[in-house]
């Protein structure tokens, strides 16, 4: 157990966080390259998920996305990047550069059981119960804070989202660092901490094989040198629900000193992606969360987000 306070960027506070710190254009160069790319990919045809970096002169491009994974793995743990030229593209092109983009980060991995890749984040209009498989992005519910796959044994290391549209109004951005959090139940509720180092049950979102439990046991805290986290409220509630199990009371006010931190907005930081931006989060150092949405009427028109997971360990499918 992490048993002090941790200073430095990664343990920032919203007041702390200064314009260069997460915010990174793509340069006249990069822009250029990424207009090579798309001309080179409309003579030679591929599926997106068979590219790879080494297939395009993008130096430029290597050299920006270099000092968005050191913002990932030194910094504040994100970073927004402005912007790719949607209105010159066509949807296909965008997701390939967003994943062209993302791989000189890490390697892209599989984000269900079935395989899939590159995933849409949208409102599908269903909601999201215990053991029902609906995950939150696809509905346009307030999320909590909560890092993503916090339910399976192997999480990604890194999320990469494109805005294809945002929404009418709503669908804002927040994020806050696991170092941040850990300081303030230190300061204010240390006797809580070592019941975050011990498994809860997390609904599994109904991605599991044929015979394998609905659920997985997990701590929210786990520390190596580095402080790493597995947080959903949400997939922890149900997973209790599903198990029959009652939150142990223990459990239940380290849970609540855990939403007193997260509510305390000064923590945090929030922004909203637009349209050609690309979002990336370390996401087992840093929680995020984004606000309800409403959305457009027109189907063409409604809010659209496409995502990448992103792990250099492990396997590339979902399991990991």
């Amino acid at each position: 157990m992490l048993d002090h306070i941790v200073g430095g960027k990664q343990a920032w506070v919203g007041a702390d966080i200064q314009n260069a710190d997460w915010f990174f254009r793509l340069s006249a160069q990069c822009l250029l390259e990424i207009r090579a790319a798309v001309a080179k990919l409309r003579r030679d045809s591929l599926p997106t998920e068979r590219l790879t970096p080494g297939q395009f002169d993008m130096r430029a491009c290597c050299d920006l996305m270099r000092s968005v994974r050191a913002a990932l793995d030194e910094g504040v743990r994100f970073a927004v990047v402005d912007r790719l030229p949607l209105d010159e593209l066509s949807d296909d092109e965008g997701r390939a550069l967003h994943w062209l983009l993302s791989s000189h980060i890490a390697r892209p991995v599989a984000q269900k059981l079935d395989g899939t890749m590159i995933y849409d984040v949208h409102d599908t209009g269903k909601k999201a119960t215990p053991g029902s498989g609906v995950r939150p992005d696809k509905t346009n519910m307030d999320q909590y804070f909560h890092n993503d796959n916090s339910y399976n044994e192997t999480q990604p290391e890194y999320v990469g989202l494109l805005c294809v549209r945002p929404a009418k109004a709503g669908g804002i951005s927040h994020v806050i660092s696991f170092y941040t959090v850990h300081n303030e139940l230190l300061r204010s509720h240390k006797q809580v901490l070592p019941r975050l180092y011990r498994p809860f049950w997390f609904d599994r979102q109904g991605e599991y094989l044929s015979g394998e439990p609905r659920v997985i046991s997990g701590p929210l805290f786990r520390y190596d040198g580095k402080l790493r986290a597995r947080l959903s409220l949400h997939t922890i509630e149900g997973g209790h629900v599903l198990m029959n199990e009652a939150l142990d009371e223990e459990g239940a006010v380290a849970i609540e000193a855990l939403k007193s931190v997260l509510t305390n907005t000064a923590l945090s930081f929030p922004f909203a992606i637009e349209r050609g931006q690309l979002q990336y989060v370390n996401n087992l150092e840093l929680c995020h969360r984004r606000t309800g949405f409403e959305d457009h009427q027109e189907p063409q028109r409604k809010r659209l987000l496409v995502r990448v997971w992103l792990r250099d360990a492990g396997q590339m499918r979902y399991q990991g």
